[in-house]
C-alpha cells in the first residue's frame, strides 16, 4: 500500500488526468454534435452515411497527427469506436453479416463499423445479398477470398448477377485458438468448420492424434459445442471463447501464419475516388481462340496492374465461363475508363463490381 507522501505526489497527476478526461470527452461530443450535422445534409440529400474515403482519411490524418507515446494502432481502435458511435447518430445502421455471432465475418464487420451499429448474422452469403437487396439491411459483410485457401466461390457468384455494389473491403488476420472448459489430456472430441481445422490440421494432429476432428457448420457453432458437451474443444477465436465462456487452452494454432481473409462491404453505393483505389470487374470473353489473351493485353496496354483473377462457370452454357479481376485505381480513372472501353467491345460483357479505398490497416494491428 503507497504511503503517504506517495499518495501525495500522485494525487495532483491524478487530479490533471480526471481533468484531461473532462476535456477529452468535451471534445468528442463535440465532434459528434458536428456530424449531426452532416448527417442532416446527408438525409436532405439523400446521401449515403458510410463513406469509406472519408473513413480512410481520417485515419491517415490522425496517424500523421500522433507524435507518442501511444501507438497509432491504440488511435485506430479509439477512433474505430468514435467513428461508429457518430454513424449511428446520423442513421441507425444494420449490417448484415455470414454468422453466427463471433464468426471471422463478423470480427471483420466489427473492425470496419465498430460496437455501435445494429447487426445482423444470417445463414448463407446468399441471405446477406438478398437483406441489402431489399433493404432490410443498410450493408453486407462478405468472405471473398483467403491468402491460403482462394476464392470464395459463393460470394462471386452472388456478384456475378446482383445489382450491389462493393464499397469496401476489409483484410483480417485469421489466427485460430484451441478453447475448451476442458484439461488438454481430458480432450477426445475437436469441432470447427472444415475450413479452420484444414488450416491447423498439423497442429491437431501432432497435439491430439487421437482426438476426433468434428467438422460443422462454423468456428462459432464449434465454440457451442464445446461450451455443452464434456471431453470437447474447438478451433475458434477468441472472440467465440469470450462469448461462450470457454478458456483458450492455446493460441495461433494455424500450421501457416500471416493466413489472412479478404471481406467485401456491399451496399447500394459507388465510392468516390479516394487516390488510392482498387477496382473489381467481371466479364465474359467471345467464344473463340485467344480471346482471354486479348483481353489481358488490353488491361496490359492501358497500364492496369491486375492483382486478382478468378474463373467460374457461367451456368448458362457448358464450357462458358465468367472472369473476375481485381485491378490497381478507380473506374473513373481515364485509362479505366478507356480500358472497360475497349473491353465492352472484345467481350461478350462487361461488369464492373465496384471501385472503392484499398484495404487500410485495421484497428489493433
Amino acid at each position: 500500500m503507497a504511503d503517504k507522501d506517495t499518495e501525495d505526489r500522485l494525487q495532483p497527476l491524478r487530479d490533471r488526468i480526471a481533468d484531461l478526461d473532462r476535456q477529452i470527452i468535451d471534445l468528442i461530443n463535440a465532434r459528434a454534435k458536428v456530424v449531426v450535422e452532416v448527417g442532416k445534409i446527408k438525409a436532405r440529400e439523400n446521401a449515403e452515411v458510410f463513406h469509406p474515403r472519408q473513413e480512410k482519411e481520417v485515419y491517415r490524418r490522425i496517424e500523421a497527427l500522433n507524435t507518442g507515446p501511444l501507438p497509432s494502432s491504440v488511435f485506430r481502435a479509439l477512433y474505430r469506436e468514435i467513428m461508429s458511435g457518430c454513424l449511428a447518430l446520423e442513421k441507425k445502421l444494420l449490417i448484415a453479416y455470414l454468422g453466427p455471432a463471433a464468426t471471422f465475418t463478423h470480427q471483420a464487420a466489427l473492425s470496419r463499423f465498430g460496437v455501435a451499429v445494429e447487426y445482423l448474422p444470417v445463414h448463407t452469403i446468399g441471405d446477406v445479398f438478398t437483406e441489402v437487396e431489399t433493404g432490410h439491411a443498410d450493408y453486407g459483410v462478405v468472405p471473398i477470398e483467403n491468402s491460403t485457401e482462394g476464392a470464395v466461390n459463393s460470394t462471386l457468384d452472388m456478384l456475378s448477377h446482383s445489382t450491389l455494389k462493393i464499397c469496401s473491403e476489409i483484410r483480417h488476420e485469421i489466427s485460430h485458438c484451441l478453447i475448451a472448459n476442458e484439461r488438454t489430456e481430458a480432450i477426445t472430441k475437436i469441432y470447427s468448420k472444415a475450413e479452420a481445422i484444414g488450416q491447423c490440421n498439423h497442429w491437431l494432429r501432432t497435439t491430439f492424434p487421437t482426438a476426433e476432428l468434428i467438422e460443422v457448420s462454423s468456428t462459432a457453432a464449434a465454440a457451442e459445442r464445446a461450451a455443452k458437451e464434456p471431453a470437447a474443444a474447438a478451433v475458434a477465436s477468441e472472440l467465440a471463447a469470450q462469448m461462450y465462456n470457454l478458456a483458450v487452452v492455446e493460441r495461433n494454432i494455424e500450421d501457416i501464419h500471416h493466413n489472412e481473409t479478404r471481406f467485401l462491404v456491399i451496399g447500394n453505393q459507388d465510392s468516390p475516388p479516394s487516390g488510392d483505389d482498387k477496382t473489381s470487374l467481371m466479364f465474359a470473353t467471345k467464344d473463340r481462340v485467344g480471346a482471354l489473351h486479348e483481353v489481358l493485353g488490353i488491361l496490359r496496354d492501358c497500364g492496369i496492374n491486375l492483382s486478382m483473377i478468378e474463373s467460374r462457370p457461367s451456368r448458362k452454357k457448358a464450357w462458358e465461363y465468367y472472369f473476375f479481376t481485381d485491378f490497381d485505381g478507380h473506374a473513373t480513372d481515364q485509362k479505366i475508363e478507356e480500358a472497360i472501353k475497349r473491353l465492352e467491345g472484345q467481350c461478350e460483357f462487361v461488369k464492373v463490381l465496384g471501385s472503392y479505398p484499398k484495404s487500410f490497416e485495421p484497428p489493433g494491428k
